[in-house]
């Protein structure tokens, strides 16, 4: 959701990159991209995995909350191509489920800002399970609320860990790359690697015509 159809990664990249110049630290921003999809509990073990003891990872979170947290409570606007992808599936009646690292109240509260809610059928988000991306579970239980098999859905990531969550949840997989360009590797996981949402938007469009 984060990155893919909100347009949350320039605030995250800024915030983490000035987060460590805080604490005396560098954090570049080829690293922070590397970290894309991570959040919470994932994010510090990483960091930690990273840089071990040396890096001062209580003082590191507390900046990054500090400058992330009003950045993200004021509200960040829709990816290019959000409004008439969500448009277009709801019209084809298609259920969607959200399924995010955010927190729960995080996630409902940028769905709110941005008015579309009333797309999403379900949300599934990291406080919902017991491990985030990149493992499935937070797909696995968007997949299980709308009540289908992980065979019979498309998900879209925008993110090097989320596709490898994807995939691991059993699912088709569409890459709408937002910072990063796929390696072999994640091109290799996905069904397809589209241009943009709009790309998506004609792809789904296309295939729901061929399928009546």
């Amino acid at each position: 959701m984060d990155g893919l159809l909100i347009d949350t990664i320039p605030a995250y990249v800024s915030a983490m990159v000035e987060a460590g110049r805080d604490v005396g630290h560098v954090v570049s921003k080829d690293y922070v991209l590397s970290l894309v999809g991570l959040l919470g509990t994932e994010l510090e073990a990483q960091l930690r995995a990273d840089h071990a003891e040396a890096f001062p990872l209580p003082a590191y979170m507390t900046a990054l909350s500090a400058r992330l947290g009003p950045i993200l409570n004021a509200g960040v606007p829709l990816k290019a191509g959000a409004m008439p992808l969500l448009q277009a599936l709801a019209r084809m009646d298609m259920p969607i489920a959200a399924g995010t690292s955010m927190m729960r109240v995080e996630a409902l509260h940028h769905l709110k800002h941005c008015r579309v809610e009333h797309f999403f059928r379900a949300v599934a988000a990291r406080d919902d399970v017991a491990r985030g991306k990149p493992h499935p579970d937070v797909h696995l239980k968007a997949i299980s609320t709308l009540g289908f098999e992980p065979r019979d859905c498309l998900i879209l990531e925008d993110s090097f860990n989320g596709v490898r969550a994807a995939h691991a949840a059993g699912a088709m997989v569409i890459m709408v790359p937002d910072v990063v360009t796929p390696t072999a590797e994640i091109s290799a996981l996905c069904t397809l690697v589209a241009s943009d949402l709009h790309q998506v938007a004609e792809i789904l469009g296309r295939t729901e015509a061929q399928a009546r």
